[in-house]
């Protein structure tokens, strides 16, 4: 390939990446692309999976062997199997050294950095291929895995020129990774609670508004739990705020082992002793057994006196006009629980009607979180 053409490949797969969200998009978005600009008749790209000591294939693409897939469940190959790897893992890989890429031959005259390498040359014999490219893909001066290219038997051999290339892709592919798990710290921070590590406020918005637009297109049941852990300014004045927070890192451990029998339920600390679980598609019958699980096991904690919990669904209180709505209802149920000093959560629109619920007071922001308890009942 011309210089002009093996530049605008390495463009175009950087525009790629610029886009991916997950490093399984970024090998997705790459493998094509590296197999076309590299001439192969198939590429793969796979990770090393260090603590288990093998090499797993994500992506396969092109002229595909009869015992290859597209996105293989589970190929996976021993580490060492590849003397080659091994050895440039502990050489070059593991010890943040500049990346190489090699070629490897079915006749065995290839240049790779390692002993002959039956495996490689096997594998190549088997599937009727007369050379691959392997190349490091290294994150963080680590090894991360490789990119394999292979041409066809009438292909011409990969040379020296095709090494120095694949050895920038592999590079740019990496960058492309680096950059998605970036992005996902980015939003695991940014939708994370950081004392609890459960999902916090914004994570809860964005999960109840899709899941409400889901509820309006076809039905499905929204139910929003609210938990208010009892007591936690007493705790906090008695016996200091450090204890205060084991009280609500044990409050989230018991909510998140509770709540994991609601399929995709989410769990969330809104802040303070509020937290909060979503769920879809489950009946409020079952979400109110997790609930009910939840008081228990709170009355249990060290040093806690329990949590007030109510619990609003769409199968119970109807249309509702948007999240806020919902919350309002499922808060409001919350607050009758901690006037009554009930042990067992409340239903909205079951154990109490829609219509007994405080009302927001007037003039105060829709958004405002707890702004009809300083209301009169109605």
């Amino acid at each position: 390939m011309p210089a002009d053409e093996r530049l605008q490949a390495v463009a175009e797969l950087a525009r790629a990446l610029a886009g991916v969200r997950d490093p399984l998009q970024a090998v997705l978005a790459a493998v094509e692309r590296v197999r076309l600009a590299l001439g192969g008749s198939m590429a793969a790209i796979s990770r090393w999976e260090r603590e288990r000591g093998r090499l797993r294939v994500l992506v396969n693409s092109g002229d595909l062997a009869w015992d290859e897939e597209e996105v293989p469940p589970d190929e996976t190959y021993p580490i060492g199997d590849f003397p080659d790897v091994v050895r440039f893992l502990r050489q070059r890989w593991s010890e943040g050294a500049e990346p190489r890429a090699w070629v490897e031959t079915a006749d065995g005259a290839g240049r790779a950095p390692g002993p002959y390498t039956h495996q490689r040359i096997a594998s190549l014999r088997r599937r009727g291929r007369s050379s691959c490219l392997v190349a490091p893909i290294l994150l963080h001066g680590f090894a991360w895995g490789e990119l394999y290219v292979a041409r066809g038997p009438t292909q011409p051999v990969f040379d020296g020129a095709d090494e120095e290339f694949a050895t920038a892709l592999a590079s740019l592919i990496a960058a492309g990774i680096a950059q998605t798990e970036h992005l996902a710290e980015v939003r695991r921070l940014a939708f994370t609670d950081p004392l609890t590590g459960l999902a916090n406020r914004r994570a809860v918005d964005v999960r109840l508004d899709e899941a409400l637009r889901r509820h309006e297109a076809d039905g499905t049941v929204v139910t929003l739990g609210m938990c208010d852990v009892n007591g936690l300014k007493t705790v906090n004045d008695e016996f200091g705020h450090e204890t205060g927070d084991e009280l609500l890192a044990s409050f989230a451990h018991e909510l998140s082992l509770c709540a994991a029998k609601l399929t995709g339920c989410v769990v969330a600390r809104l802040g303070g002793d509020e937290f909060c679980l979503v769920a879809e598609g489950h009946s409020p019958d079952e979400v109110l057994r997790v609930a009910d699980e939840v008081c228990r096991r709170a009355r249990l904690l060290p040093y806690a006196d329990g949590v007030a919990c109510g619990v609003a669904s769409t199968a119970d209180v109807g249309p509702v006009s948007g999240p806020g709505e919902l919350f309002r209802l499922a808060d409001a149920a919350q607050y009758l629980a901690k006037k009554a000093r009930s042990a067992h959560p409340v239903r909205a629109g079951r154990d109490t009607s829609v219509r007994d619920l405080p009302e927001p007071a007037p003039g105060r922001p829709e958004r405002e979180r707890r702004r009809y308890r300083d209301a009169p009942r109605v």
